[in-house]
């Protein structure tokens, strides 16, 4: 009698099964990371209370934070991927001086996700509403960290008058994909696929069990999550644009500007010394164009600082934005119309 089991038949069988049980098994893991993902998040949260508050901007929530009194009100606005949190630092001792604000873009930290592209554009009419939203009104200091000062330079073309001042710590400039050695764009490749696999691993929990995290709990509470990852990404994709868009906007004219740049004995640790040497003279060149976008502008090197100023040395940001401050005060008391 033939042996069943030895039949054709009966070894697609056994791998119909084996088949079934994979999936079972993979949906079993993915069922039990994404409860665990959601877990954790709610923990996070319910132990790091969020500061600031939540205002609806036509249909969704966008979060903000205010401290202080005074005019003009300081904005400030994080690098790509970056909350709110970024700024701990430097806006309470900003609030000792004038109202200051950080936010958390669409889909970023707190904020609701937005549908419309991630651009510069886009970021910047989400912010006007968003303050229009929250009753804060003009005139501003705008502050923008990296990819943040494209935000801030576009904003301010498209609402030119709303604006007394600029303080760009460490920005991206709109040419340095174009600037930088060759052999740092064949890295973006594997950075932009490593931010695309957070964005589609982040609600099962993997880069949470991989302490891919940030270990400290305010900024894990904002930023561990699927929607700012998805935001981050997002924002990655349309960085060409953003770019773009900035390179479009031109002089700012007699605006009162300050550029902070990082120190250069201190390049990216990321990179190999001789590739992180060429990109660091790349950028120091930048970064002295961005203070000649207007005829008020300075640079200021932030000494035994990496690209984040705001954390490293607080106080060159906080020195920044008081003397950017003093100067749309005399500008605004100045003024015709302040009279």
């Amino acid at each position: 009698m033939a042996n069943p089991e030895a039949s054709p038949s009966g070894s697609r069988s056994w791998l119909r099964r084996i088949f079934v049980g994979f999936v079972l098994l993979t949906l079993l893991l993915a069922g039990a990371g994404f409860l665990y993902e959601n877990i954790s998040e709610a923990r996070d949260r319910r132990f790091n209370a969020m500061l600031g508050r939540l205002v609806d901007v036509d249909g969704r929530k966008m979060h903000i934070d205010c401290v202080g009194d005074g005019n003009p009100t300081v904005i400030l606005d994080s690098g790509l991927g970056d909350s709110y949190i970024s700024w701990r630092k430097v806006q309470p001792q900003i609030g000792r001086f004038t109202r200051v604000c950080s936010y958390d873009r669409a889909g970023m930290g707190y904020s609701d996700p937005g549908s419309d592209p991630r651009t510069s554009k886009v970021i910047a009419g989400e912010l006007h509403a968003l303050l229009q939203a929250a009753h804060i009104m003009p005139p501003y200091v705008l502050v923008g960290h990296s990819m943040g000062g494209y935000n801030v330079r576009v904003f301010t073309s498209l609402y030119h008058n709303e604006v007394a001042g600029m303080v760009l710590v460490d920005a991206s400039h709109p040419d340095q994909e174009n600037r930088f050695p060759q052999q740092l764009k064949d890295r973006e490749g594997s950075w932009q696929r490593e931010a695309f696999l957070l964005e589609y691993t982040m609600p099962f929990g993997f880069p949470r069990l991989l302490e891919l995290c940030d270990q400290d709990p305010a900024e894990r509470a904002a930023e561990c999550n699927w929607h700012s990852a998805r935001e981050a990404a997002a924002e990655l994709r349309s960085f060409p644009e953003s770019a773009a868009q900035t390179a479009a906007t031109g002089s700012l004219g007699d605006m009162p500007l300050a550029v902070l740049s990082h120190d250069p004995d201190k390049p990216s640790s990321e990179l190999p010394p001789d590739l992180a040497k060429t990109t660091n003279d790349a950028w120091e060149k930048m970064q002295e164009e961005l203070a000649h976008l207007s005829t008020r502008g300075t640079q200021t090197i932030a000494k035994n600082s990496s690209h984040y100023i705001q954390t490293d040395r607080p106080e060159v940001v906080i020195d920044a934005v008081r003397n950017i401050v003093e100067q749309a005060r005399q500008t605004h008391s100045s003024s015709p119309d302040s009279h």
